[in-house]
């Protein structure tokens, strides 16, 4: 699936991936291929991404934001936010 993270100032991550995990308001959401449309508020926290190109998991530290499902495609669109870590 196609996943792209942005805040109000620039792209922070953008490619494939086989399974994205966001901090939604209601809890941590799980998104993997073929998952039903669906649009979330996001509170702060950490947003993981299994990029399918290989290498380790991505990690940002995001602030609020959303959290949109479509068609195979994930938007996270966040105030700030910042890589953590890339393994």
């Amino acid at each position: 699936m196609n996943v792209d993270v942005v805040s109000t100032t620039a792209a922070l991550w953008s490619g494939e991936a086989s399974s994205v995990v966001v901090p939604a308001a209601d809890g941590s959401m799980g998104i993997l291929t073929g998952h039903e449309p669906v649009l979330a508020l996001l509170k702060p926290g950490t947003v993981r991404i299994t990029p399918t190109s290989g290498g380790g998991p991505v990690e940002l530290e995001v602030d609020e934001g959303f959290v949109s499902v479509d068609d195979d495609a994930v938007t996270v669109v966040v105030e700030r936010g910042a890589r953590a870590t890339e393994q």
